[in-house]
């Protein structure tokens, strides 16, 4: 029975994808990771995007999501299995979506803690939003 046990506890713990909850720093930023940045348009404009970042808005201005417009456009950047990281403002709004992906679509997400505030603090570079 423990072994019965032993093993459902293994399955439902390796049954989802991996979080990982870590703050940004400039070798993450130069490993390549893809980085989606789910901030509204407006903050993209407002602060810009670290190097090479991915914007796809998660939440509009009036906190309205749409999940399948969404994941629509995140796989036409990530692959199958492919690990990525997300960035918000905070880390608030990352915090929550990159559970939902994990558990929802067994994806391998790195939440970014502390979000654009943090790398900010910490002199990681932005680059101007050029639109879409």
């Amino acid at each position: 029975m423990k072994k019965l046990l032993i093993i459902i506890l293994l399955f439902i713990t390796t049954a989802y994808a991996e979080v990982v909850n870590q703050y940004i720093s400039q070798d993450l930023i130069n490993s390549g990771i893809k980085i989606i940045d789910i901030r509204t348009v407006a903050e993209w404009k407002e602060d810009g995007l670290v190097k090479n970042a991915i914007p796809i808005e998660f939440f509009n201005e009036k906190g309205e999501y749409n999940v399948p417009q969404f994941m629509e456009e995140l796989r036409k950047h990530v692959k199958e299995n492919e690990k990525f990281a997300l960035i918000c403002h905070t880390g608030s709004r990352t915090r929550i979506i990159s559970q939902f992906l994990s558990k929802q679509f067994n994806m391998d997400v790195i939440n970014l803690r502390g979000g654009v505030a943090y790398a900010k603090a910490k002199g990681i570079k932005f680059y101007q939003y050029k639109g879409k």
